[in-house]
C-alpha cells in the first residue's frame, strides 16, 4: 500500500485549531515520518490527532530509538509522556510474550493515564499493555499477568510487590521509563525503584523524564546509567501560555472570591488545589452550597472512588474538580484552562506542577492564586525562584488569554478501555459528587454552559455576586506585600464589602466591568 494510501484511510480526529506557544512550536521541522517509525504505530500516532513532534519528542525519539539512556528535563504539558511512550511501542516486539518495558509513575492516576495512551498510540501495533497500581485487587493483577504482557505501567510498591512474588517476570524488560522522575526517586520511592532494579537484565536502557532535577536524580543517574544522553528544555520554568495572577484575601473571604471569580470567568474546566484533604472535602461542600456541580479527589480516598472521579472528570462529566496535590503530577486533561490556587504552595516546586494543570501542549491557560497576609513571602520567593511574574489579578481578564476561540477544537481524551478502570463493586459508595449531574462534555452542551449567568450559583445572578464596591482599592506587587500593606486603605472597606472582604490586587471596578 503506498503512502498516500495510507494515510488516507486513517480516522484522524477533529484538527486542534487552538493557537500555541514556542513551548510546543520551537522545533526543528522534523516530522514522526523522519524516525523511520513502523507503519502500524505511526498510524496509532497520527489517529490520536498528533500531527508533529514537540521539542522533547524531537529531541529524546531518535535518541532513545539508538539505545542510549537518556536524562530529559522539559516543561509539564510539552509531551513526554509521548516522548517516552513512542520509543517504547517502536521497540517492543509483540511475538515476544513476555515484559519488555516497565514505565514507573508515582501516582495511580498518572498510571491509568499513561497505560491509556499506550494503548491508544499502539493500537494497530499488536502490543499489551497492563497498568497495576495499589489499591487495587492484587489476584486480578496475578491473572492478568499469566498473560501476555508487553508494557507494564505502574506505581513502585504494587511492582515491586509483584517481581517479588516472581509473577511479573523482569527477566527480560529492556527498557526501565521513569516519569516524572525527581518524585520517583523522593525518600517515598527511593528505595523501592533500588529493589525493582534488581529484578531487571544488568544492560537494561534507562530513561528519566520530568520538569524539575533535584540532586537526588543526579545520585541515581551517576549510579544507575551509563553515559546518558541529557536533555534540558527548560530555558525557563514556565509554561509562555499561562497567565499567571493572585488576589489578596483574607482567610475568611477566599469562598466569597471564588465565587465571585466563578461568575465573571469563562471557564472550561477548572481545577482548584488546597493544601489539606480536609479543606478539599470542606471546599467542595461549601462550593456545593454556592449552586455548582463538582467532583473533588484526595489520597484518603478510596481507590475505586478516585479513578471514577479523575476518568469523569476527564471526559467533562463536571467542569470542577477540588483537589489536593495528588493530581499535580502529569495529569493532561486538555479542556482545563482555568487552575485556582484556593490555598497558596510552599514550594516553587508545587506551584509549577499546579499551574501546568492548564496550558497544555502549549496552548492557553489562567492561573490564579488567592494569597493571605502569611502567603506574601512565599509568593515573592516563588517568583524569584521560578523567574517568573505573578501579577496582580486586573479589572478584566482577556479572555483571549484562555479561552479557545471554538470550543469544539477542544479534543476529547484518549477513549476508555474497561481493562484500565477497575470498577468498584456493587455494594461500594459511588465516587463523591456534589451538586447536581453535569451534562455530557459535548461542543454544543458547553457552548450552553459558557455563559457567564450558566456559571453564576443558582438563584443568584451573575451581575450581583460581588457588591458594587468591588473586592479592594488597591493592587500590590508581591514586593510590596513582602514588606507589609502600604498606607492609605480606606479605613472603611471592611464595612463596605460583603462580610468585609479584603482582596488587595482586585480593583474596585471590578464587579462593575462588562462579563467576559
Amino acid at each position: 500500500m503506498s503512502q498516500e494510501d495510507w494515510t488516507s484511510q486513517l480516522k484522524k480526529p477533529t484538527k486542534d485549531t487552538r493557537p500555541q506557544t514556542d513551548d510546543v512550536l520551537n522545533t526543528k521541522g522534523n516530522t514522526f515520518e523522519d524516525f523511520f517509525l513502523k507503519r502500524e504505530l505511526l498510524m496509532g500516532i497520527f489517529e490520536a490527532g498528533f500531527e508533529k513532534p514537540s521539542p522533547i519528542q524531537e529531541e529524546s525519539i531518535p535518541v532513545a530509538l539508538a539505545g542510549r539512556d537518556i536524562l530529559a528535563r522539559a516543561k509539564n504539558g510539552t509531551g513526554k509522556t509521548a516522548a517516552f511512550v513512542i520509543p517504547s511501542l517502536e521497540k517492543v516486539k509483540p511475538k515476544i510474550n513476555k515484559i519488555q518495558a516497565l514505565i514507573m509513575v508515582p501516582t495511580r492516576e498518572l498510571a491509568l493515564q499513561t497505560s491509556q495512551v499506550v494503548r491508544t498510540l499502539g493500537k494497530h501495533c499488536g502490543v499489551s499493555c497492563m497498568v497495576t497500581t495499589g489499591g487495587t485487587n492484587l489476584r486480578e493483577d496475578i491473572l492478568r499477568l499469566n498473560e501476555t504482557v508487553h508494557v507494564l505501567v505502574g506505581t513502585p510498591g504494587r511492582v515491586l510487590d509483584l517481581a517479588s512474588r516472581k509473577v511479573a517476570d523482569l527477566s527480560e524488560c529492556s527498557l526501565f521509563i521513569m516519569d516524572e522522575a525527581d518524585k520517583m526517586l523522593s525518600r517515598d520511592f527511593k528505595t523501592i525503584i533500588e529493589q525493582i532494579l534488581i529484578f531487571l537484565p544488568p544492560q537494561h536502557q534507562s530513561l528519566l523524564f520530568s520538569a524539575t532535577f533535584p540532586i537526588t536524580v543526579k545520585e541515581f543517574m551517576v549510579k544507575h546509567l551509563h553515559k546518558p544522553y541529557e536533555i534540558n528544555l527548560m530555558e525557563e520554568l514556565t509554561l509562555k501560555g499561562i497567565t499567571q495572577y493572585y488576589a489578596f484575601v483574607e482567610e475568611r473571604q477566599k469562598l466569597h472570591c471564588l465565587n465571585t471569580l466563578f461568575s465573571k470567568l469563562q471557564v472550561n474546566q477548572a481545577i482548584i488545589f488546597c493544601n489539606s484533604t480536609n479543606r478539599v472535602e470542606l471546599l467542595a461542600k461549601k462550593i456545593t452550597d454556592l449552586g455548582y456541580s463538582c467532583y473533588y479527589s484526595h489520597a484518603r480516598m478510596r481507590q475505586q472512588e478516585r479513578n471514577k472521579v479523575f476518568h469523569e472528570f476527564r471526559q467533562g462529566k463536571v467542569r470542577t474538580l477540588v483537589c489536593s496535590d495528588l493530581l499535580t503530577r502529569g495529569i493532561d486533561i486538555q479542556a482545563v484552562n482555568v487552575v485556582i490556587n484556593f490555598d497558596f504552595p510552599k514550594t516553587a516546586e508545587t506551584y509549577l506542577h499546579r499551574i501546568g494543570r492548564s496550558g497544555r501542549f502549549g496552548h492557553l491557560g489562567l492561573a490564579i492564586n488567592l494569597i493571605n497576609w502569611n502567603d506574601r513571602f512565599n509568593l515573592y520567593k516563588i517568583e524569584q525562584e521560578l523567574g517568573t511574574e505573578i501579577a496582580a489579578i486586573p479589572a478584566t481578564i482577556d479572555k483571549s488569554l484562555y479561552v479557545a476561540e471554538d470550543v469544539s477544537t477542544v479534543p476529547t481524551p484518549f477513549p476508555l478501555q474497561h481493562q484500565s478502570l477497575p470498577q468498584p463493586h456493587p455494594q461500594q459508595q459511588q465516587p463523591p459528587q456534589f451538586g447536581s449531574p453535569a451534562q455530557s462534555f459535548t461542543p454544543q452542551s458547553f457552548a450552553q454552559q459558557l455563559t457567564p449567568q450558566g456559571l453564576a450559583p443558582q438563584g443568584l445572578p451573575a451581575a450581583q455576586s460581588l457588591s458594587p464596591q468591588g473586592l479592594a482599592p488597591q493592587a500590590l506587587s508581591p514586593q510590596a506585600l513582602a514588606h507589609g500593606l502600604p498606607q492609605g486603605i480606606p479605613q472603611g472597606l471592611a464595612q463596605s464589602l460583603p462580610q468585609g472582604i479584603m482582596a488587595q490586587g482586585i480593583p474596585p471596578n471590578f464587579a462593575a466591568q462588562p462579563h467576559y
